[in-house]
């Protein structure tokens, strides 16, 4: 038996299978289960959101590391980066500028998670350093809420809206910023929701910070159910279990009584929890609810399938029963985010990080519809940028989410699912053609390369003025064929200077600052800590939930940090 010891998680414990009898053997076994992260467990009163001193099996760190060089697009993060991480976490490299003349079209799979903020924002405020790999920027500026356009039907649940302006990153370039509000359900029109709870509840979600904060948050969803929802729970550790059979919410004391009797032990066997919970979900299987599979865990899968490829693929399958996913992880040290993302992604799904129990109101109250409702599959983004306006560009973000130019008009190549009332916002940063070069060396033929367009580029003269043409592809809950926005990108609508940008393109902007700072590359790293804040507080606006106050405070708490 192998386990990991949550108060260093880069130790493992290595156990043999020995016959001790008496007093030491139960002493033997005590601290194999408290390495194991079997420990007593904290009190879920004691657990207050943000606190640091609730929070089990993560060392405190006086200070947030000082950031190494700013690294060019393409290469891989140092071992020593990826070994201070609090998991474990996708290593994709920032993209880079990407020649017209070479890829006039970028595609992309739509993004709504949001664990990497919550993440981000632990770490912070706990004065730990921030590794390269946990910062995803689209997770970052996703977080927030958007006050975007709304469409007025479902039948039409996106209307994109444009911005172009000034970047202040790059000389000479343009941000280009692309976003889309999905079509909201009023929580008492939203449809019936069939859940089913899948907790992980081995060892290592002992400690205060996982399966208690887990099971507070839990109990704050049921407090929301409806008399026509109905919810049951699986549980697994070395082996998995149905603790509840589907129960309608108007029994809300059965599923608390379910939830409270959750403890933890053992190893953690996912794929067979995830078997169980799909099998029960498939078997009271209602079309007329919304059918979901929400898994809690830290994601540290140790025995059964534990590769997250053959977990992705276990997941993949499980898409056509018409069960969706949500993946809620908690816990650092051993958060295993790569298999979060993983299952997320393949299970027409999202995935989102608990760090207390404001972020769990946020998930699973505030924004229960957009969490729970798809009211869109598969949704992708395609820009075709004119090589006449455009020489380079780079998407900012979304490096695990690229899809090939061929897969914006295949129906069978999945991508992401946007819920009812979410923002989705993407952002470019492009030069005019022949701007110096970043990153990108000169081809040596490229007067024979511009002569290949020229023809194009005459028979287009009508669409001089546009920058880009953006594409957008989705498909309606239980639809096959899929449905297309399009809209040009206009010259005459870009504006003179980041300040005449609109207030939520100019926020969404400083938040992809903040994680380009961060990491030290992929955009912003040039721009200071306080004007990051400043740009940010100037865009803050109403703020009702308070998120864009408390990212102004977190950007001025790192550029404290960083100026020791």
């Amino acid at each position: 038996m192998v386990c990991r010891d949550p108060r260093h998680p880069t130790r493992e414990i290595s156990v043999k299978r020995t016959s001790v009898g008496g007093l030491l053997g139960v002493m033997v076994l005590g601290t194999v289960l408290t390495a194991c992260g079997v420990t007593p467990q904290v009190p879920v009163s004691s657990i207050r959101p943000g606190s640091s001193e609730n929070l089990v099996g993560y060392p405190a760190a006086p200070s947030v590391a000082p950031a190494p060089a700013a690294r060019s697009a393409g290469t891989s993060f140092p071992a020593s980066e990826i070994a201070r991480s609090p998991g474990r976490f996708d290593t994709a490299s920032p993209n880079g500028f990407v020649p017209v003349t070479e890829a006039p079209v970028s595609t992309f799979s739509a993004d709504v998670d949001t664990a990497s903020y919550a993440v981000v924002r632990r770490l912070l405020n706990e004065g730990h350093p921030i590794p390269y790999p946990v910062l995803r920027v689209e997770e970052m500026v996703n977080y927030f809420h958007y006050d975007y356009p709304r469409p007025e039907s479902p039948a039409a649940p996106f209307r994109p809206t444009v911005a172009v302006y000034p970047s202040p990153w790059t000389e000479g370039a343009r941000i280009l910023h692309i976003g889309i509000r999905a079509y909201d359900v009023a929580r008492k029109q939203r449809p019936a929701l069939n859940l089913v709870f899948l907790v992980d509840v081995s060892g290592s979600m002992a400690p205060g910070d996982r399966l208690p904060l887990l099971k507070q948050a839990l109990l704050m969803l049921v407090d929301d159910l409806r008399p026509d929802d109905h919810v049951a729970i699986v549980s697994y550790a070395a082996n998995s279990g149905v603790v509840l059979e589907p129960t309608a919410g108007t029994d809300k004391e059965t599923i608390r009584a379910a939830i409270q009797g959750l403890t933890a032990g053992g190893l953690t066997a996912g794929d067979g929890g995830i078997q169980a919970a799909y099998a029960l979900a498939e078997r009271n299987f209602d079309k007329a609810a919304v059918n979901r599979v929400v898994i809690g865990t830290d994601g540290d899968f140790n025995v059964g399938i534990v590769d997250p490829k053959s977990l992705e693929t276990l997941i993949a399958g499980k898409r056509e029963t018409g069960v969706y996913l949500s993946v809620l992880g908690v816990g650092l040290g051993n958060l295993n985010d790569v298999v979060m993302q993983r299952l997320a992604q393949a299970g027409n799904g999202n995935a989102a990080y608990i760090d207390g129990m404001q972020e769990a109101k946020k998930v699973l109250r505030d924004e229960l519809s957009s969490t729970m409702v798809p009211v869109a599959d598969n949704v992708k983004f395609q820009v075709e940028f004119n090589p006449a306006l455009v020489g380079q560009y780079r998407l900012i973000g979304y490096e695990t989410r690229a899809l090939r130019r061929e897969d914006f008009n295949d129906d069978r190549v999945d991508a992401g699912d946007v819920g009812a009332g979410h923002a989705v916002t993407a952002l470019y940063e492009f030069l005019p053609p022949g701007a110096k070069g970043k990153g990108v060396d000169p081809l040596r033929y490229e007067a024979s390369h511009k002569a290949s367009h020229k023809a194009r580029t005459t028979k287009d003269a009508a669409n001089a003025d546009e920058f880009g043409f953006l594409r957008l592809r989705y498909t309606l809950p239980g639809q096959s064929q899929s449905r297309l926005i399009e809209r040009p990108i206009r010259k005459r609508e870009a504006l003179a200077s980041v300040e005449a940008a609109p207030a939520e393109a100019r926020f969404a902007l400083a938040v992809a600052s903040f994680a380009g700072k961060l990491r030290s590359a992929g955009g912003g790293e040039t721009m200071s800590y306080a004007q990051i804040a400043d740009l940010a507080r100037g865009a803050r606006g109403g703020d009702p939930d308070g998120t864009r106050a408390e990212f102004i405070r977190l950007v001025e708490l790192a550029g404290s940090r960083a100026a020791r």
